[in-house]
């Protein structure tokens, strides 16, 4: 048997999070066996969609929890780790500064990548294995800064669209009319088209929350009835109530209400009376592309 540890550092607008992750190989049986998560609420996202910088004392906050990982991926000793921010640094003035910043002080590079980098790095870790052949979908992934998009159709992606429309972002007041009709023109376009009802996945931190919270086991599908009631009845809710109620934590309490918001309106624009959520994210993507890399770089040796 084969056995590989890869780590994956996803630097979101709500939380920072290491990954390291074990692989085996047994024949052609694979096996990814998570070995630690550690997920840090860091709101980058607040300061950055605000005022385009990320301010002096969420620099320092983040330079720590870097330093830390470092410090654990030394224990850890990962044949591969790849760290990557998204829109938070995307729209940062200093965010290539940090970058550089973090380089020189605890040896981890940070890629900032685009939106559609940041959907194809979620669908590298076995999307295609949640859908059914002959049915149409449109995966969505909900963020603190931006929405991607990708509608999928017989397991070929025939169309992707990122938005600058999140749960941090909609908490804020800093999303026009614009940009919501934007994304609802899209979907509306995008489902137009097809000859059959589109069914809605759903990934990132929010929608693992409300199918927690609807007691439902991932891959079992949600009705948009049921989310939207769910969604309904924590906006009705203090952010206090939230907490005490439903067990959720300060940084998830706030966010869970405009990413509710921001599915829903997804699902009722293309129709999708169903929603599945596989348990995949940004860091499960990354460690399964450093998976795929090591393999080709095995076969070439």
């Amino acid at each position: 048997m084969e056995a590989y540890c890869f780590s994956a550092i996803d630097i979101g607008s709500n939380a920072v999070r290491l990954l390291v992750s074990n692989v085996f190989e047994d024949g052609l049986n694979v096996t990814f066996k998570k070995q630690s998560l550690v997920r840090v609420p860091i709101r980058l996202g607040a300061d950055a969609f605000l005022n385009q910088r990320i301010p002096e004392n969420k620099e320092e906050e983040f330079l720590h929890v870097m330093r830390a990982f470092s410090h654990l991926l030394k224990v850890y000793k990962p044949a591969k780790t790849r760290a990557i921010a998204t829109s938070a640094f995307r729209e940062a003035d200093n965010g290539y500064k940090i970058v550089d910043r973090v380089f020189n002080e605890t040896g981890i590079k940070i890629e900032i990548i685009t939106g559609k980098e940041e959907a194809e790095v979620v669908y590298a870790n076995g999307l295609r294995d949640n859908m059914d052949s002959d049915r149409c979908y449109l995966y969505m992934d909900v963020g603190g800064g931006s929405t991607e998009l990708t509608l999928f159709d017989n397991h070929e992606a025939i169309a992707s669209r990122s938005f600058n429309i999140g749960s941090i972002r909609l908490l804020m007041n800093s999303i026009s009319d614009k940009d919501w009709d934007e994304m609802k023109d899209w979907v509306h376009n995008v489902s137009s088209k097809l000859s059959q009802k589109v069914a809605l996945i759903g990934s990132g931190g929010n929608i693992n929350k409300y199918c927690k919270l609807l007691m439902k086991d991932y891959g079992e599908a949600l009705n948009y009835d049921e989310v939207y009631h769910l969604y309904k009845r924590l906006k009705h809710m203090s952010t206090e109530e939230r907490i005490q109620k439903c067990y959720l934590n300060p940084d998830r309490a706030d966010v869970i209400v405009p990413a509710g918001k921001i599915f829903t309106s997804v699902m009722r624009w293309s129709g999708a009376t169903t929603a599945y959520v596989p348990k995949i994210g940004v860091s499960d993507g990354v460690i399964k592309m450093l998976y795929d890399q090591t393999k080709i770089e095995r076969a070439f040796h």
